[in-house]
């Protein structure tokens, strides 16, 4: 807490800022605190704030600042002081603000390291007049009897009219009349005077206002540097050389002039004794040359100042001001602020506070952080604890402020989305090469399969191998990643409805086929071939698919991999190998598949190693043979295709001139571009292939009408922006596609959501943002763009790479475009991460991408199947092997005689349904137009879905864990908008609802279910307001929500869903227990009425056993239940089984009879589980209750009948297991359960 007051000032009768002054961004950091841009809320206009932390023992210094800027900021080159001001906080401390003029401009040290930094440095003119305006600052400071004690490049700040402004007066000295001198040793050490430092050890040394004139010296070097003198050593040693070394000087002094030379030499006089003032340098020849001049050099100042900012701001060095009587540094103690989960909710939001936020988290191993509803993730480059099967659990419908920032809970929320809006989502991971995309998108589809919850656990295995197999094959190590995307890839999750994940399916674009045959200085080609060759050479089948266990094949070797142990006996690449074959087996491929990959794979590392010797002829001596034919028998014995034709496709090309067909040989270039081309053709081709294949097995069971009713959840893995020392046609498509991606997060965080605040009338600060469109034009407009002039060079038999560069230096006018000097086939683009240097060597070889046509026709005659179906069936519009469903069309064998060759190729010329360009849609196809409908087909895609962002951050170059590079991070957080996606989510609102969507989505909150509210905006506003929201807007058609509305609304109709059901499930089975009462009681009552009538029949048969005592036997016509006499047995079950007996004795023996015939034959109509529950649920009932209020009496008769009725046809054989467990009763002549009874 700052003191109530100091010895001449009362700090807390400032008034409060918060009225009047609002923090918009952070400029800069102080010794005491940071330095932020402020909105003044009355009248708009901007200043800067100097916000001082609450340290105890700095109140005279800040007396010190604030009687100079009160006193002395009149001039114009001192910045203007408007006042300060006392906010009170007791949670964080007290601050006093100090708000200045605001200087849009940047420092001196800014200007002259931008310049630097584009290979051009500050003219003396202008140096002069920056110097010249410093010194009228300094003049008034000295005149005022004030020494500054701290001039130095940093505290020379410039306004955007080119004005020089001194700052900083937090360690300035006021002079009295009886005290001349200082011998405080006080200062930023590089600037620091020798005097000024010898105050530290001799305690009779002091110094006056000249001391500012060395400051101003070593400030005139940093104008012409960059850095000052000893910029290089540590500060404290640079305090030790100052005072021994000899005067400093420039650089190099012989680029300059010799009156600037001379001005530095007058400033770093080291006896400050006989040092000029400032008034005499006002009067040096270097600095006089301004005079008359000041208004040009005012204006080419506005002009660097204005240059300098569209650039960028040059990260500053920052060093710190000492106080070296306090024997140490005095670095700031700014307060550290709390850690964040999310950054939109930062009281400040800049660079350097989003930059410490991610770093204090980096190193507690938090790599996660919400910027509002996107998701930052920096690699951390070694294994985390954060993906067990526990955490997994924990984000599964879980709140999202609940638990930390987490990949799996952006995998919730996207889960949750589609399922409660019944829509396709969509998540996007972006970020440059090495970022940890990759890894993302594995862990999404492990937590989104894991909330599918699959029916089948194997389809859930299925599509959790499926990016380790299609990885195995589209990545590969670069210089900046072990594991790299060489191919973009959109991974398409299945779900029903009701959110049961139920197939896949995966889109790839633009392969990096390249790599087959060639790989840059420190890269490797795809993991593939390596893993097949370690897991063959490990079975002891290196043999059986033709490679040599001495020589590396020549596409696997470079500086990498120079002998076959370098691959067979990595254990990694074995173990790799395991993985994949297990891949293909459970995702479904066949055995017979599997195989035929492998011999492609090989065929095609064999190709390679076919080698071309150039022989003389009698007509040229540019024809080629191939020297090592064994190889070449390898290479055609595992395409399946003979090895003399495969030679004479490599050798030879047919010509049609005029309808007649010429065969010409090829030269040994010619044979190895032809000889490459089929190996990125068929490697290209099997990777679709692969991709076309796990889609069909992966493809849901009900394909028809239910799929198109399903939902999908997509994720972008694309290949990240790219900078390397050599930047070829690869790299820039994959920096398109990145601008691609940036361009559509642009449109949907900024440039959509502010347009509708404009049509709904919606009072929202406009968030300016870097809008890359102009580059998106560069590359894809036609007729002019880049990618439209390198198709049109590339239908030119005699263009060259020189001619394609010069035809993008005459028609590409853009600041964005420039060639660089002393680079013959460069040029540059400034993307939005940055810029590069491409080199357009090969650009249009590449693009052309031409398969010959003899290849195509040779492959078309393979007698493996899959060979054949890799060159017939037709490529699509992005380049990739069409699907297509049953078998492909038959390819015509060709015959092995020179003549039937060019017969058939001449044919084929006319006949183009069997042309081997109709692999390529008729029309020769380029890179370019397959990269430009790829961008389109995935946009179609993307747009489709609600979008949801996962930003990787790579924080070093060097790939090391726990090392976090602040500028490598801030120029990632620059680029990808991070500090605007902040503000917008803190500011805007994200979510914008349609009122009857919002209604229909959201009324269970506030109205009953048999209301049906007006769609209005007075309806959405009794819903916001029944849920307490706040912050939310209503547009004309639309309710605009911040990024955490939709998330506490949704959990909100959740917890009211779920208390509906609970109450429902109680009234369920309230009404089933009181319809079970209702039925019970039913069943007591009729047992009542059936224990009366059987009342009655016992009396009855009572009576007529008294009455014949002496011999009793029944009557002729009575038949007891169940009883017939020994002569119906011979009758037939089915008339027993429908009629009664033929004589009964009265009519209750007729009623009781019919009654139980009736129960018995529905008994045998149920099932026997059944029979047996309802049966003795039954008896249970009814039939104890019957009989248990008569004392059964045993009779002789009675139990010879009962003998007689095990024989009775009633008692069935399918029956017998009903009468197992009965007895007999006596009265009624039934069959009761033995428990029961």
């Amino acid at each position: 807490m700052f003191p109530r007051s100091g010895k001449s000032i009362v700090f807390d009768s400032f008034p409060d800022p918060s009225d009047t002054w609002e923090i918009i961004e952070t400029i800069g950091k102080g010794t005491y605190g940071k330095v932020y841009k402020v909105l003044n809320r009355v009248d708009g206009s901007k200043a800067a704030v100097k916000i001082l932390d609450p340290i105890h023992d700095i109140d005279e210094e800040i007396e010190a600042e604030y009687n100079i800027l009160k006193a002395l900021s009149d001039h114009p080159n001192v910045v203007k002081f408007f006042g300060m001001f006392y906010k009170k906080d007791v949670k964080n401390g007290d601050q006093l603000w100090l708000v200045l003029e605001l200087c849009n401009g940047g420092s001196v040290t800014d200007l002259a390291k931008g310049m630097l930094k584009r290979g051009d440095r500050m003219e003396e003119p202008v140096i002069a007049y920056i110097l010249h305006e410093a010194l009228m600052g300094l003049q008034h400071l000295h005149i005022n009897k004030t020494i500054h004690r701290d001039v130095k490049g940093n505290n020379i700040l410039l306004t955007t009219e080119g004005g020089i402004k001194l700052v900083d007066f937090g360690v300035s000295a006021q002079l009295t009349n009886t005290r001349l001198r200082r011998n405080t040793s006080v200062g930023t050490p590089f600037w620091m005077a020798p005097e000024v430092i010898a105050c530290e050890q001799q305690l009779d040394s002091t110094y006056d206002e000249r001391c500012d004139v060395w400051s101003l010296g070593i400030t005139a070097i940093e104008l012409g540097d960059g850095d000052p003198p000893l910029a290089d050593l540590h500060p404290m040693r640079a305090l030790f050389k100052i005072p021994r070394n000899p005067p400093p000087t420039l650089h190099q002094p012989e680029l300059w002039s010799n009156d600037f030379n001379d001005f530095l030499c007058k400033c770093l006089i080291k006896d400050f004794e006989l040092r000029p003032s400032v008034f005499d340098l006002l009067q040096h020849v270097f600095i006089k040359q301004i005079v008359g001049r000041e208004k040009t050099l005012q204006m080419q100042l506005m002009e660097l100042i204005d240059l300098n900012q569209q650039i960028g701001v040059i990260e500053k060095t920052r060093h710190e001001r000492i106080h070296t009587k306090k024997g140490s540094y005095m670095k700031s103690q700014s307060q550290t602020c709390d850690d964040v989960d999310d950054l939109a909710t930062l009281e400040v939001l800049d660079e350097n506070t989003i930059t410490e936020q991610l770093q204090r988290r980096y190193a507690k191993e938090q790599i996660y952080t919400y910027v509002g509803d996107i998701l930052i993730a920096v690699n951390p480059f070694h294994k985390s604890e954060l993906y067990t099967p526990e955490h997994s659990k924990v984000y599964i419908g879980a709140k999202r402020t609940s638990n930390p920032p987490h990949i799996y809970a952006v995998a919730d929320i996207a889960y949750q989305s589609m399922v409660s809006y019944n829509a396709d989502q969509c998540i996007v991971i972006s970020g440059e090469s090495g970022a940890g995309k990759t890894e993302s998108a594995h862990l999404l589809v492990q937590q989104l399969t894991v909330l599918g919850k699959a029916n089948n656990r194997t389809l859930q295995e299925k599509i959790l191998l499926v990016n380790s197999l299609v990885e195995a094959f589209g990545n590969a190590c670069t210089v900046i990643n072990d594991n790299s995307s060489r191919f973009g890839k959109y991974l398409e999750m299945k779900f029903t409805c009701g959110g049961t994940v139920v197939g896949a399916q995966i889109s790839d674009y633009l392969l990096e086929k390249s790599r087959v045959v060639h790989q840059a200085v420190g890269e490797r080609n795809f993991h593939i071939f390596y893993y097949i060759y370690a897991g063959l050479a490990e079975r002891k089948k290196l043999g059986h698919y033709k490679l040599s266990d001495s020589k590396t094949p020549k596409y696997l070797h470079n500086e990498n991999v120079q002998l076959v142990p370098d691959i067979v006996g990595n254990a990694f690449y074995k173990e790799q190998f395991e993985t994949v074959e297990q891949c293909f087996k459970v995702i479904g491929f066949t055995l017979e598949e599997l195989g035929t990959v492998y011999s492609i794979l090989a065929g095609i590392l064999n190709a390679g190693d076919v080698e071309f010797t150039s022989v003389a002829s009698e007509h040229q001596t540019d024809k080629s043979n191939i020297s090592n034919m064994a190889v070449l028998e390898s290479a055609a014995s595992l395409l399946c295709i003979r090895a003399d034709e495969l030679q004479e496709a490599l050798t030879s090309h047919c010509v049609v001139t005029r309808g007649e067909t010429i065969v010409r040989s090829n030269t040994v270039e010619k044979a190895t571009e032809v000889r490459d081309a089929m190996g990125k053709a068929l490697y290209g081709r099997l990777f679709s292939w692969i991709v076309n294949r796990i889609n069909s097995l992966l493809k849901p069971d009900n394909d028809n009408q239910e799929e198109d009713k399903g939902l999908n959840i997509g994720i972008l893995d694309i290949f990240g922006f790219e900078n390397f020392k050599r930047n070829s046609f690869e790299q820039l498509c994959i920096n398109i596609a990145n601008e691609q991606i940036q361009f559509y997060f642009n449109q949907h965080i900024f440039a959509w959501e502010q347009d509708e605040y404009l049509n709904e009338d919606v009072d929202a600060r406009v968030i300016e943002y870097e809008d890359n469109r102009p580059l998106l034009d560069l590359f894809l407009q036609k007729p002019m763009g880049m990618l439209a002039l390198l198709d049109e060079e590339s239908r030119f038999p005699q263009a060259t790479d020189q001619t394609l560069v010069e035809k993008f230096e005459d028609n590409l006018k853009s600041k964005n475009f420039w060639r660089p000097k002393r680079v013959d086939l460069g040029f540059g683009i400034h993307h939005y991460a940055g810029k590069v240097i491409y080199n357009a060597g090969g650009f249009l070889a590449k693009n052309r991408d031409a398969l010959p046509a003899d290849i195509v026709l040779l492959l078309r005659s393979s007698e493996n199947e899959l060979i054949c179906k890799l060159v017939t069936h037709p490529l699509t519009k992005t380049g990739n092997l069409a699907h297509t469903k049953g078998k492909a069309a038959g390819s015509a064998r060709i015959g092995t005689q020179q003549s039937q060759r060019t017969i058939n190729f001449a044919k084929s010329i006319g006949d183009t349904t069997h042309h081997p360009r109709e692999t390529t849609n008729m029309k020769t196809q380029t890179v370019a137009s397959y990269f430009r409908y790829s961008l389109m087909d995935l946009l179609s895609k993307m747009v489709a879905g609600q979008p949801h962002f996962v930003r990787c951050i790579k924080p070093n170059n060097d790939r090391q864990a726990h090392k976090f590079d602040r500028e490598k991070v801030l120029i990632q957080l620059r680029y990808t908008g991070i500090l605007e996606t902040a503000k917008i989510r803190r500011q805007g609102y994200s979510h914008r609802i349609l009122f009857n969507n919002f209604i229909e989505r959201y009324s269970i909150l506030a109205f009953r279910a048999n209301e049906e509210p007006a769609v209005n905006p007075e309806t959405c506003a009794v819903i916001l307001e029944k849920a307490k929201l706040e912050n939310w807007v209503l547009g004309k058609t639309k309710v605009f929500l911040k990024y955490y509305h939709a998330e506490q609304l949704n959990l909100m109709v959740r917890q009211t869903t779920d208390r509906i059901v609970l109450v429902q499930a109680y009234v369920r089975g309230w009404l089933a227990f009181k319809r079970y009462r209702l039925i019970l009681e039913k069943r007591e009552q009729s047992a009542v009425v059936l224990q009366s009538g059987v009342l009655l029949m016992l009396l009855l048969l009572l009576t007529r056993l008294l009455t014949s005592r002496s011999n009793i036997t029944f009557s002729v016509g009575f038949q007891p239940l169940f009883f017939s006499s020994t002569d119906d047995t011979k009758q037939s079950r089915t008339s027993r089984r429908t009629q009664q007996p033929k004589t009964l004795n009265t009519p209750e023996d007729s009623t009781y009879y019919t009654l139980i015939h009736r129960s018995v034959q529905d008994d045998k109509r149920r099932p026997r589980k059944q029979r047996d529950r309802a049966n003795r649920c039954n008896r249970t009932l009814c039939f104890p209750a019957l009989c248990r209020c008569v004392q059964p009496s045993p009779s002789p008769i009675l139990l010879q009948n009962l003998k007689k009725t095990k024989r009775n046809h009633f008692l069935l054989e399918e029956n017998k297991h009903i009468f197992d467990h009965w007895d007999f009763c006596y009265f009624c002549h039934s069959f009761h359960d033995v428990h029961d009874a």
